[in-house]
Parts: C-alpha cells; structure tokens; sequence
C-alpha cells in the first residue's frame, strides 16, 4: 500500500508530499505557457481531424496493466492539450471565457477538499460559500437575502429546468406523485435558448405546449403577443403556468422587458382568477451586468466615456427590474470570468422548495441526522461539486468594481469594433443593439438589411445571402488559429415578401470576452474580416464566371 499511498495527497501535511504535489502543478503549468503564442489561439500545434481521428482513438484506448509513473501520466496529459483552443486576444466567437486566477485558485481548493455540497457535514466550506454568495448576489439583485435560496447547478440550462420544476410543483403538489398535469403550457421568446425546450421535454410537459413568442426589432420579447398568446391558451381550458424572460440572448443580447412581463402576468391573473405564473429571469448571458444596478452614472466614479456609460446605463434600467422574477441564475463561466462549470441558481422565496424537497425517508443517508443543518434534498443532484468556492473566490477578488470595469470593457471594445467594421467594409450590417456582442451581416454587393426587416425580399433572395455568410463563415473558420469569429443561423427571424414562415438570418459574432481583446486590437480584428472577405469575393467571381461561360 505504500506505493498507493504516493498517488494521494499527505494525511499529515508533510513537506516532502506537498513539494511533490507542486512540482507536478509547476511541470503542467509550465508546459503549458511554453505552448502559449499571442498570434495564436492553439495552444502548440493542432492534431489533424481526419474522418477516422475518432476512430483511431478507440482502438488505440486502453486502461494499462500496471500505473505509469506520475511523470508519463504528466505527459500524456499535456498530448491532449497540443491543439487546444487557449482564450486570448484572438477569440472573440462566443462566452468561452479565460478563467481568472481566483477562481482558478477556488476551484483547486474545491479539488483539494472534495466536498460534497449536498451535506454541510460532507462539504463545510463549499456550503458555507453557496449560502454567502447567495446572499451577496441577492442583495445586489434587490431580492431579501433572508427569504431567498440559491445552489449551484449545470448551467443556465440547470437553472431553466430547475426554475420549470419548482414551478409544476407550487401549482400541482401532487404532480410528484401522480404526474404532470396535461394543460401546463410555457412561454418563451422565438429568439430565446433551447434550455426551455429541452426542459418541457424532459418535464413531461411537451413541447407542443410551449408557446414560442414573437421578437421585437431590438430582439426582446413582443409584449403584446406574449399577451395574447396567454389569452389564447387560457381560453381553450390551459393553465398559462411559466415564462422564460431572457435577460441576454444568446446571439444578440436582446434583453427582455421583465417588468412589463410580471404586469401582464398579474393583469391576467387577476382577470381570470388564476395561480400566479412563474417568471424566470434566463439571465446565464446577462446577470453580471446586475453589478451596475447600483452604479451612480451622475458621478461616474470609473470614468466611464460617454458612449459606454450610455449603454451601461440602459442596462441598469433594464437589469434593475430582474427582482421581479421568482428565479435567476449567474452563470459566471461565461461574463464573470470562471472554469465550467459556474452557475448559481437563486429563488425569490426559499418557500418554494419545499415542494420539491424530498422526504426524509427518502434519503436515509443525509439530511435526517441529529448533526449538520445544510440539506439538499431539493437540488436534482445528489452529489454536488462545491463549485460555490470558485464563485467566492472571484467575488472576493474582483469585488463589484472589478468586474464592472471588465464587463465595461466588452462594451467599449465592442463600439470600436462596430465603427471600425463599418468604416472599413461597405457591403456589411450591424444587426444588433450595442451590447458585449455584435452580430453583422455581410452582402455579395450592396447591403439589403432595411428591405430584409421590411419583408421586402424574396425567400430566394433571402436564401442567397445567407448561403453567402455560411460560406464566408467556413472561410474565416479555416483560420480559426489567427482570429476565431462566431457565428449563428438563428440570428432573428424576418418575413420574406413570398411566404408567411418567418425565415431565419444568418450571421457573424464578435464576442469580445477576454480581458485581452482591446481597443488597441479591434483594428486588427476588422483587417483580418477585410482581407479574407476581398479574398472571398474575388474566389466567388472567379467560379460564377467559370458557370456561366461553362
């Protein structure tokens, strides 16, 4: 056993098993900033993905006779890592962040003490730092820290599902005994995540009753057919039961108008004597912009410039409402700045989970002893990382004016970029508000973006300038190692002059979420789209003519 014994950690503390444990922390680290290039975003070279690069894994996998020694186990680590994406300067595709050194020092804490977060008894320090974060974040959302919960979960699409099951269970009790009523129906924006339709599957309500809700041009959701949706479902015998308000779309930002939902939402209820409908805040993209709730734009303390502080005063207005909902989550792996995976799920009214919260009968191992107060019977988990302890870490460090003068940044370089991008390129959109992203939309000749929005194109016009952009997409995607974009096919929908089916955009991201994307670097970013598209257009004139003369 004594060579077992070497695999694990010091039951002692000794110098000499700590010093061994650092040195392989050393080896890994340094390994990897050998293989970091700021040109680059691989870190080292990247494999070559044949059709049978997956294949040839399998057959080559398998669990060795005998252990390797730490140091072979080292290496074998760091031949995976040759070829990965590293979030620098040159990614600017999507909420991937680069972990900040907090969080990444929480995480190993939470690593090094194993703590189950279902039991305080199993998990001390990562149950202590959920309720303490918890409490910081709900007081800075406006929700009372005394009466309210959070826990730590799979992401924004843990928080949604989480959010759906708390709200079957306040209007059915019984439905975790006899089932889920078959009249519940949902609602949600046309341009909101799929964590809602994963959720109505997986809950058994169906996804014939979640209502999709049309967006308005700003990409939040259409207040009044949200409205009248309800009164529809309401009409035909159904129970208008939830409402998915997205606080930050995934492609555009768009952020919906929460208060104007909790009022229509209470005007019906009382109309109709019906139960109070569930609202959650889907705010896994735009939560942290919660931190300038409080922020006096008058003084300014920052120094924010004009055109950034114009925006972040907007999102005040908007975020400053997020305490209506009955739930919202942080995801902090992606704004905030942490590993995967980070989310902190948090209720209005703690109430709530009772019923979700299991019997004690049920869970003979925790929760039913003479010792420890902190049970989790409620979450979905059983097992939970402490993944509250990387959230603290970062909090502590960053405190609010940290991070708002990060999340400031994404703004500031965005406004760079969409100015440049438009002074640069002709025959491109801008297709979205300022926000931490910008979606743009390219055009083989001229923009048509105003006659696209007025339903003045043709299906078949439609059709071609969205093969324009995919093809442009696959083009800049080649060279994913020098500057990685983002793109999407859902970017909005907009009716086409020959149909009545809305037809979905096409379009590019940029997605500035790295403490190192500046100003400084937008006018390389937009060279990069200059030279490649040039490079394109000349490519697709060439092969036209070969057609046609052909």
């Amino acid at each position: 056993m004594k060579k077992i014994q070497k695999l694990f950690p010091s039951m002692d503390g000794n110098d000499f098993q700590r010093e061994e444990i650092l040195s392989y922390f050393r080896s890994i680290l340094t390994k990897i900033d050998e293989l970091k290039d700021p040109n680059k975003l691989t870190l080292g070279e990247m494999p070559e993905y044949t059709e049978d690069y997956y294949n040839r894994v399998i057959q080559k996998a398998d669990v060795p006779k005998k252990g390797l020694p730490m140091e072979e186990v080292i290496q074998e680590l760091l031949k995976l890592v040759e070829g990965h994406r590293y979030v620098n300067r040159n990614y600017v595709a999507n909420a991937a962040p680069l972990p900040n050194i907090a969080s990444i020092i929480g995480n190993l804490v939470m690593v090094l003490v194993n703590g189950n977060n279902l039991w305080d008894v199993e998990g001390p320090a990562a149950a202590t730092a959920e309720i303490e974060i918890t409490s910081m974040l709900s007081k800075l959302i406006g929700y009372d820290e005394s009466t309210s919960a959070g826990y730590t979960t799979w992401g924004g699409q843990g928080a949604v599902f989480n959010s759906l099951r708390l709200a079957i269970a306040r209007y059915a009790p019984s439905s975790n005994q006899n089932g889920v009523p078959q009249n519940l129906y949902c609602f949600c924006s046309e341009l909101s995540h799929y964590s809602l339709y994963k959720s109505v599957e997986a809950t058994g309500i169906g996804v014939e009753n979640m209502i999709r809700v049309k967006a308005n041009v700003d990409h939040s959701m259409n207040l009044e057919d949200l409205k009248e949706k309800m009164e529809h479902v309401i009409a035909k015998g159904g129970i208008p039961l939830y409402v998915l308000a997205t606080m930050g779309t995934t492609d555009t930002f768009g952020v919906d108008d929460i208060k104007g939902i909790k009022r229509i939402a209470e005007e019906l209820e009382c109309t109709y004597g019906i139960c109070p409908i569930y609202i959650h805040a889907d705010s896994a993209m735009g939560g942290m912009y919660t931190f300038f709730n409080n922020y006096d734009f008058e003084s300014n303390p920052l120094l924010f410039k004009d055109n950034v502080k114009e925006v972040l005063k907007c999102y005040q207005q908007k975020f400053e409402h997020i305490k209506l909902a009955d739930s919202m989550v942080f995801d902090f792996h992606k704004l905030g700045q942490t590993p995967y995976i980070t989310s902190l799920f948090i209720i209005k009214n703690r109430e709530y989970l009772k019923y979700v919260d299991l019997d004690t009968a049920e869970t003979p191992y925790v929760g039913n002893r003479g010792y420890g107060s902190y049970h989790t019977g409620y979450t979905l988990e059983c097992s939970r990382m402490g993944s509250a302890l990387t959230i603290y870490a970062s909090l502590l460090a960053f405190g609010i004016e940290g991070y708002q003068e990060l999340l400031a940044n994404y703004i500031r370089v965005n406004i760079a970029f969409r100015e440049t991008l438009t002074k640069e390129i002709s025959n491109v959109v801008i297709t979205n508000e300022v926000s931490p992203i910008t979606t743009f939309r390219f055009y083989p000749e001229k923009t048509r973006w105003n006659e696209e929005m007025k339903g003045i194109l043709t299906i078949e016009e439609m059709t071609e300038i969205n093969q324009f952009n995919d093809d442009f997409a696959e083009v800049i995607g080649a060279e994913r190692d020098t500057v990685f974009y983002g793109n999407t096919k859902k970017q909005c929908l907009v009716k086409a002059a020959n149909s009545n089916k809305p037809i979905s955009v096409y379009a590019h991201k940029f997605f500035a979420i790295s403490p190192y994307s500046t100003i400084e670097e937008v006018d390389r970013y937009v060279g990069f789209l200059k030279e490649h598209l040039a490079f394109f257009l000349k490519t697709s004139s060439n092969k036209n003519m070969i057609l046609t003369t052909g």
